[in-house]
């Protein structure tokens, strides 16, 4: 269930046809990098976004920290602001790729659901599988 903290997304109001979806991915997700797996998870978070019935960008899963490799990452300064989502936070890996994962610690009410989770570029790490 969502909580309400007074802190609604902006986007949803401004782009009333855009759509973003936050469900429980149901199968594991695995993140590789340099034939080591950094994170593994059975409760990750399927976030889907598109315009109207079109998706516009592919699936994204969010992780528990605590199934993440947590010791491996470093918090980057790098932030950005999703007008759905809210403000996101950037990790590099130790002596790695740098901002190769994100999260959203506080986000917007509607996402509350990957508050704290951490979601990775597919192109900065060797692989992401899900199933």
């Amino acid at each position: 269930m969502e909580r309400s903290t007074g802190n609604p997304a902006p986007g949803f109001e401004q782009y009333p046809g855009h759509r973003v979806s936050a469900r429980p991915a149901g199968v594991r997700v695995r993140v590789t990098l340099g034939g080591e797996v950094v994170a593994d998870s059975t409760n990750a978070i399927a976030l889907e976004e598109g315009e109207g019935p079109k998706t516009v960008a592919p699936v994204v899963y969010y992780l528990p920290r605590a199934d993440v490799k947590m010791d491996r990452l470093v918090r980057s300064t790098q932030k950005t602001e999703c007008p759905f989502k809210g403000e996101a936070s950037y990790y590099s890996f130790r002596n790695g790729p740098a901002n190769v994962a994100w999260s959203y610690e506080t986000p917007y009410d509607e996402m509350s659901s990957i508050r704290e989770m951490l979601a990775f570029y597919p192109d900065k790490v060797d692989a992401i599988t899900a199933g």
